[in-house]
């Protein structure tokens, strides 16, 4: 029986269930893995794909169009101001906020993220909406809450903070204050 160190189980955000074969005995690097264009880790079993912000759309057209993933079950993001270290694939680099999209396909039954890469200093996507118009909440929520502009969304309106808020309030820099509570007048008694 051979037995496992610590140094020997890799944690599950970078484990793969395909691992490549090693090729550096051969002098060959490894290829990395691809899907629909975009370069693969594996999450707790889940596939998680990291397209480029030039290729999100066509990546995410390809898996509905060739793949069967007919619904779009979420987006959000994530901003890595104050933790910017993250388990990516080589070639990927860092950027403030990541946008997560989860796209979900039943015949057969599967699942799939996306994680983007948006820079701080050009926070923008294009718009999902033309592939599927479900996610248009999705997308003015994202919008609403951390500033991360869609391009071509029909309607990038706030949708939970009032229009005249300024500023985004799940941005790590946004400033902690206090909210003044508001109490409608007492009803009038009898």
């Amino acid at each position: 029986m051979t037995e496992t160190t610590p140094a020997d189980v890799a944690p599950d955000d970078t484990a793969t269930d395909d691992a490549a074969p090693d090729d550096t005995a051969t002098g060959a690097a490894a290829e990395p893995e691809r899907h629909a264009g975009a370069l693969v880790t594996r999450s707790r079993g889940q596939e998680v794909l990291h397209p480029t912000r030039a290729s999100y759309l066509e990546t995410v057209q390809r898996l509905r169009d060739e793949e069967g993933f007919v619904l779009c079950a979420d987006v959000t993001a994530v901003d890595y101001l104050e933790w910017p270290p993250r388990d990516l694939p080589a070639g990927v680099a860092p950027e403030r906020f990541e946008v997560v999209v989860n796209l979900v396909a039943f015949d057969p039954p599967r699942r799939i993220r996306l994680r983007v890469q948006v820079p701080g200093s050009d926070a923008r996507l294009p718009t999902l909406w033309d592939v599927y118009p479900g996610v248009e909440a999705y997308e003015r929520e994202v919008y609403d809450l951390m500033g991360i502009i869609f391009d071509d969304h029909p309607d990038l309106t706030r949708i939970l903070m009032p229009e005249d808020w300024e500023g985004h309030p799940l941005r790590k820099d946004y400033p902690v204050g206090t909210v003044p509570v508001q109490f409608k007048a007492a009803p009038p008694t009898r």
